[in-house]
């Protein structure tokens, strides 16, 4: 995977994430878990693209702008990353 289809899915698991309802534990425990998944696989490709980043949440915020910047470069479309 590259470093664009990951930070695509880890930034839509995100916003999933705050869609679900507080009373949805299963359900959120399982995003949690993907989430955590793909931060981590996030931080390995940005480090391996050179991309620094000084914690968490600040790889959290380059891979919103990752995606952004992607977006942008095609045409300001505002769907997905295709991932496969």
């Amino acid at each position: 995977m590259t470093l664009i289809e990951v930070a695509q899915i880890y930034t839509d698991l995100v916003k999933a994430e705050k869609e679900i309802p507080e009373t949805e534990n299963h359900a959120k425990d399982q995003i949690n878990a993907l989430r955590t998944k793909y931060h981590e696989l996030l931080m390995v490709k940005m480090k391996e693209q050179g991309i620094e980043f000084s914690d968490r949440f600040d790889a959290m915020n380059k891979a919103f702008e990752i995606i952004q910047k992607e977006k942008v470069a095609r045409g300001g479309q505002n769907q997905p990353v295709r991932v496969g």
